[in-house]
């Protein structure tokens, strides 16, 4: 009853033919189709005549079904072969009523054929071309019906789509690029130089391979923007792909197609979605990977991001290598702290730093007020705000790295005054009414046109209808954005001995911290809050320990006169903004002030903050964050920055009119700290008073 020509079948029979006649019971309930009970049934049997009696019946009913189902084959067979000799004569004579479902299979016929004449016309490579040839033999062979079916007939047509040798040709001109950047976005010099130099060498080379860049920054600086800005300067297509949250390696390689649902990773797709081999793919906020069960992405970024391996990309869904070499790649980030060393160290990381005053002012009145006027509906005609008031903004109602929130209060101020044009139109209409019925019936104006103001003190002269243009200055801001978010209070805060500013860099840009310090009687405990992590509170106790072994030399001394500083003595060092956490090494310098100036009585200079890391020792040590930290400073007005002397060369990064606005002292060790953030130095010295009582 089995099919012979099977090699399985054959060999099956071969070994039943071996076997001794008394193991045949028992090898044959095992083969054919009988239950549990059944099979317990034929062991149950001890003798070997009784396992015989109860085997026959079930092989008698396995050899029927067996008849059957020839039966039903042999009928399917016949009934297929009178389709097909039907089918020529409809074909001829048209015959009305033609089932559906013959046509269904005629136009899926020559969609496969369609199907494969597209993959024999494709540029695809030889070894692509000989996997897709091997699926379209399968999808002729396979029926419809099967779940496989839709599965190759999709992965064909993705195949067939890919742009395997089609690309765009690059604009190589690079004065109209550098043109074309400067227009787009306001400083980002080092940012734009990398551009231009890769646009020089691939007017030289032609088959130079894409760069791997990552821009670092703060949120908001215009890192995204920039990639877009990239594919227009050099012509080529833009293809972002966001990766925040992403915790799934298969979304980068794809799933393997033996899965239900199984679709390519997001860098084939965008491949597909672009239509071209050479596009500009921006990996966003790539410092925000996740890791899951399903794998590491990261991990699985490395062939995608390694210009010696890219180049023979396989992604899980395809199974055939495709080549990436000619992408280039921008990722953006807005820290390298999470980004493991193994992918950070495939890509080029340009810093992207946070703006300054003037640049955010630049880009205010350059891009964002013109994008906010035409989304408003409004015209430079209607509505003005100076450069004054747009510092005032910036001072006053925003502090960040980027021009995010400066976005969102000039939106804010163009709202407000689109509410008095509408109004003012609408009461215009209304008079132009009034006036016609009086003409006509000699009525009187039922009501006068009183100016209103936009806000309570009616600075702004903002009247019903209102006077063109607009003009937006300091009072019209209070009325429209409320009253000052952020006010300088440096000053007031180290109106007293015991407070320092540090500078803190922060994922949003440069920061400033205060330390705040005090002493009461106790058993020479040390307390620290604020949140802080590991390495601050070692740099808290090495502060101490500095001090107390110099508290001599600087004649410091506890509430007693002891130079035991921690002599019945506890101090508690907290740093504000409790909420947050803190960690680094670059707060040390600020506490050794901050102590000091409580041991000593003395203020620290108001216009003064610093930053570095300390050893045991008195030695400053270099941090990074320079630029990021300057800019807080600059920010918040104050006029001398302290930093470690290693980090001079960072000074070079900073705009020229910061530099010219702050006062910078470089320091190799504690004694420069201390002598340059309180007036006067703070050497026995320079306190005639304290070296005559120690006389």
């Amino acid at each position: 009853m089995l099919d012979m020509s099977v090699p399985a079948v054959a060999k099956l029979r071969r070994l039943l033919d071996s076997l001794p006649r008394e193991a045949l019971p028992d090898i044959l309930t095992s083969i054919i189709r009988t239950s549990n009970k059944e099979k317990l049934q034929i062991l149950d049997a001890v003798s070997l005549e009784d396992r015989f009696k109860a085997t026959i019946p079930l092989l008698v009913r396995q050899i029927e079904g067996l008849k059957l189902l020839q039966k039903t084959r042999k009928h399917k067979q016949d009934d297929e072969k009178r389709v097909i000799a039907i089918r020529p004569m409809r074909r001829v004579t048209h015959v009305p009523g033609a089932l559906e479902e013959e046509e269904e299979e005629e136009e899926d016929s020559d969609d496969v054929v369609l199907l494969e004449r597209k993959v024999r016309t494709s540029s695809m490579p030889e070894p692509a071309r000989r996997v897709c040839l091997k699926e379209v033999k399968r999808l002729k062979k396979m029926p419809q019906s099967m779940p496989e079916y839709a599965l190759t007939r999709n992965y064909l047509e993705l195949m067939v789509e890919l742009p395997w040798n089609k690309s765009t040709t690059d604009r190589l001109d690079i004065r109209a690029a550098r043109v074309l950047l400067d227009n787009d976005h306001y400083a980002m010099e080092k940012l734009k130089k990398r551009v231009l130099e890769y646009l020089a060498v691939r007017q030289l080379k032609n088959n130079l391979k894409g760069p791997i860049l990552c821009f670092v920054g703060p949120p908001g600086v215009g890192k995204t923007s920039v990639g877009r800005s990239v594919a227009k300067t050099l012509g080529r297509e833009f293809h972002r792909i966001a990766l925040g949250g992403v915790c799934d390696q298969s979304d980068i390689r794809g799933h393997r197609r033996t899965y239900v649902g199984s679709m390519p990773g997001r860098i084939i797709n965008g491949l597909k979605t672009v239509g071209v081999n050479n596009p500009v793919f921006l990996l966003d906020e790539v410092d925000k990977l996740g890791k899951s069960l399903q794998g590491d992405p990261a991990a699985a970024l490395l062939e995608v991001l390694d210009p010696e391996q890219n180049h023979n990309f396989t992604d899980h869904y395809l199974n055939v290598a495709f080549d990436l070499s000619q992408v280039l790649f921008i990722a953006t980030a807005n820290t390298t702290a999470t980004i493991p060393a193994a992918l950070l160290d495939r890509m080029e990381v340009i810093q992207v730093p946070g703006y300054t005053q003037e640049e955010k002012i630049e880009i205010a009145h350059r891009h964002l007020i013109p994008k906010q006027l035409d989304q408003h509906g409004l015209t430079p005609q209607q509505l003005q705000i100076p450069p004054a008031t747009t510092l005032g903004i910036i001072t006053r109602y925003t502090r960040e790295a980027g021009v995010r929130s400066l976005d969102r209060k000039l939106g804010a101020i163009c709202r407000a005054v689109a509410v008095k044009v509408a109004e003012g139109q609408h009461r215009g209409a209304k008079l132009e009414r009034t006036d016609a019925l009086e003409a006509e019936g000699g009525r009187e104006r039922s009501e006068d046109v009183e100016p209103q103001p936009i806000g309570d003190s009616g600075a702004a002269g903002l009247a019903l209808p209102p006077e063109m243009p607009i003009l937006i200055d300091l009072h019209a801001l209070k009325d429209i954005l409320g009253p000052p978010m952020y006010e300088m209070e440096v000053s007031e805060r180290l109106s007293q001995p015991g407070v320092a500013i540090g500078l803190a860099w922060t994922p949003l840009g440069g920061e400033l911290m205060f330390v705040e310090a005090s002493r009461m009687d106790g058993e020479g405990q040390l307390t620290l809050t604020g949140q802080l992590g590991d390495v601050m509170k070692e740099s808290a106790h090495l502060a101490i320990s500095w001090l107390r072994s110099n508290a001599k030399k600087y004649h410091l001394t506890n509430a007693s006169g002891s130079f035991d500083l921690l002599d019945n003595t506890d101090i508690h060092l907290h740093f504000p903004a409790g909420a947050v956490t803190k960690d680094g090494p670059s707060a040390g310098v600020t506490i050794v002030t901050c102590l000091a100036s409580l041991f000593s009585g003395r203020l620290v200079r108001s216009d003064v903050a610093m930053t570095g890391e300390i050893t045991l020792r008195g030695l400053v040590l270099p941090v990074g964050g320079i630029k990021d930290k300057v800019l807080a400073a600059h920010r918040a007005g104050l006029k001398r920055v302290i930093l470690p002397q290693r980090n001079e060369k960072d000074l070079e990064e900073i705009p020229g009119n910061v530099r010219r606005d702050l006062s910078f002292v470089t320091a190799s060790c504690l004694d420069e700290v201390l002598n340059a953030a309180f007036d006067g130095g703070f050497s026995v010295k320079a306190r005639p008073g304290l070296l005559n009582s120690k006389l």
